[in-house]
């Protein structure tokens, strides 16, 4: 029965994939009605109601602050700093899309840099899939490194009973994700180096675009800003710092608070302060609220807690339908190969397409299972394999705004510019995590 349980699941994403968007959500959803129907128990319990809530919030803020102008004082400040620089921009494209999403607790901020990123590379004759692949699978990796994302915050309260918390936790992601990164684009950068035809001029696309007059010269530069934009990112920033410093005071390790003496858990604190963030901008910096429906940050948000809802339960119903099996087949082969947990979340990541949903689905039997803490927090990162089916929103985003076409999906799908830097990244965070882990997680 496992076997054909399991083949509903992929059928079920797999239909999501191909129709895409928040229809993979919709997906997950017939996935769970094949499931019962073939004697599996799905229960409102393995419903991802609490990533859920965390997501909706976070994204509330964000909406807020881009209808103040925040996105585009953000955007203008990325411009800024690749303009000044732009020999550096397979770092620094990566590093600001990195930044954006740790700092906001989704990657769908990168869907803001990307115009920009590819109008610095098209200036000076830089391939835009270069910096572009590398920004997004950075802005999926930094997910696992955000003091506020949903995944982040599963991982800890499943670790807390364990003896690791929130602050280890981040200790290990956010200097293990960030070098990754920056290494990645060091060996993307020295490939092309090797390649005396790597730059933008000799792309056979590029040539055909350029000659038909297929180029976008729109400049991003210089647009006149709301006046509450700097003002919301600062509100944006104070909330996310208190979201830290609560974290910081009931943690286990520190308790200037007692946990159970608390006004409130982690995860309800997240989503309060998240919405008082919105509140405090929409008075302040006079947005009207209709506004904030019609975002695109709002829309990609609650598109991706659909996603969520049907594809986490999805995997969950299936989960807890074979626990049992699941952990007499893998539990000794984990125990003695401890690296495999983050081989298992790359595939599950891929299928589920979101980090906080394979998280939910996948690391509570890997802790019941015995996997060490380290080789948890370590493996975490390996929930961000978004990239490799060409499907998910922000890698879609970039293909459509290279209007160059050097960021071009192939004929044989996984034949993409973000397979390979994604694996690299990924690799190295799960290697960087053993090591700080084995440093900091006792």
């Amino acid at each position: 029965m496992v076997w054909l349980h399991l083949a509903v699941v992929l059928a079920a994403i797999i239909l999501g994939a191909r129709l895409g968007g928040i229809a993979i959500g919709f997906a997950g959803g017939i996935g769970v009605v094949g499931l019962s129907l073939l004697g599996a128990k799905p229960t409102t319990a393995g419903m991802p109601l609490d990533v859920i809530s965390i997501i909706m919030a976070v994204i509330c803020a964000i909406a807020a602050m881009q209808v103040a102008g925040g996105m585009d004082y953000l955007v203008d400040l990325v411009d800024k700093v690749l303009r000044r620089n732009p020999q550096h921009l397979m770092f620094l494209a990566p590093v600001m899309t990195y930044l954006m999403t740790l700092m906001a607790g989704t990657g769908h901020t990168a869907f803001s840099a990307m115009p920009v990123i590819t109008e610095v590379a098209k200036e000076n004759n830089i391939r835009p899939a270069r910096p572009l692949s590398i920004a997004v699978v950075s802005s999926q990796i930094a997910i696992t490194a955000s003091p506020i994302s949903a995944a982040v915050v599963f991982l800890s309260s499943t670790l807390e009973n364990k003896g690791v918390d929130y602050l280890q936790i981040l200790a290990v992601c956010i200097p293990s994700t960030f070098l990754a990164c920056l290494i990645t684009a060091a060996l993307m950068l020295l490939w092309d180096k090797r390649n005396p035809r790597s730059a933008l001029e000799f792309d056979p696309e590029y040539q055909r675009r350029r000659d038909a007059g297929l180029l976008d010269t729109t400049s991003h530069a210089g647009r006149e800003l709301k006046a509450g934009a700097k003002r919301s990112v600062l509100i944006f920033l104070a909330g996310l710092v208190t979201v830290m410093l609560y974290a910081t005071a009931i943690s286990d390790k520190v308790k200037l608070i007692d946990p159970k003496t608390a006004p409130m858990p982690r995860d309800a604190a997240i989503i309060s302060i998240m919405l008082t963030v919105a509140t405090i901008i929409v008075l302040s910096c006079k947005v009207q609220p209709a506004e904030v429906l019609n975002a695109s940050t709002f829309k990609s948000g609650m598109s991706a807690s659909i996603c969520v809802l049907g594809v986490a339960w999805l995997g969950t119903t299936f989960v807890k339908a074979h626990e049992k099996d699941i952990m007499t087949l893998a539990g000794d082969l984990l125990k003695d190969h401890a690296w495999l947990l983050a081989v298992i979340l790359f595939f599950a990541a891929s299928l589920l397409y979101s980090q906080a949903a394979t998280a939910k689905a996948i690391m509570p039997t890997a802790i019941a299972l015995g996997v060490s803490n380290v080789a948890v927090v370590a493996s975490f990162a390996a929930v961000s394999a978004l990239f490799v089916l060409p499907t998910y929103p922000t890698l879609l985003a970039a293909v459509e705004m290279d209007d160059t076409g050097s960021t071009r999906i192939g004929k044989a799908v996984f034949n993409h510019p973000f397979l390979v830097p994604g694996v690299l990244a990924i690799g190295f965070s799960v290697a960087l995590g053993f090591l700080f882990g084995g440093l900091i997680i006792h």
